[in-house]
């Protein structure tokens, strides 16, 4: 008795895999599946196909499918904000003082562009710090960044 795969045992073979990976969200047994169900179509229209062939076939797309999206698929999808990280976000970044802290009172700083949605902050530190001063942000305290004046031989 021999046992002969037929196009439609490649096609649910492919959309079994396909819909296990609703369940793992890897996005990698999706090119398995995916590959089986190319296998299957092939299959469909050139039913002469040797089932080592088949395999062979399902293995190599498989493969190149699941090279391609970690190759080039997947970095597109890596979300490069920084979004709900914002001490890492603005942690470095240069602004310019509008209102110098003194003593108790806390200041003002620019940005030339908005971080976190916004490009005015309250600012804290220990530099005597006046109007016009370029600053660079060391840390966070609650809703007030720290920063130190930017030493002209940084540049």
């Amino acid at each position: 008795m021999t046992f002969e795969i037929l196009p439609w045992h490649w096609i649910v073979f492919g959309i079994a895999l396909m819909t296990s990976e609703m369940f793992l969200a890897t996005f990698f047994i999706l090119w398995f599946g995916a590959a089986a169900v190319v296998v299957g179509i092939l299959v469909y229209f050139v039913p002469d196909i040797a089932t080592n062939a088949q395999i062979l076939t399902w293995t190599v797309l498989s493969t190149l499918l699941a090279w391609c999206w970690f190759k080039y698929l997947k970095p597109l999808s890596i979300d490069r904000t920084k979004a709900g990280l914002s001490k890492e976000a603005i942690v470095g970044e240069i602004g310019q003082v509008l209102v110098a802290p003194n003593g108790d009172k806390r200041g003002k700083l620019r940005f030339p562009a908005p971080i976190l949605g916004d490009d005015e902050w309250v600012i804290i530190s220990q530099d005597n710090l006046s109007i016009g001063d370029r600053v660079t942000v060391t840390d966070v305290s609650g809703n007030s960044l720290i920063v130190k004046r930017v030493v002209a031989d940084n540049f």
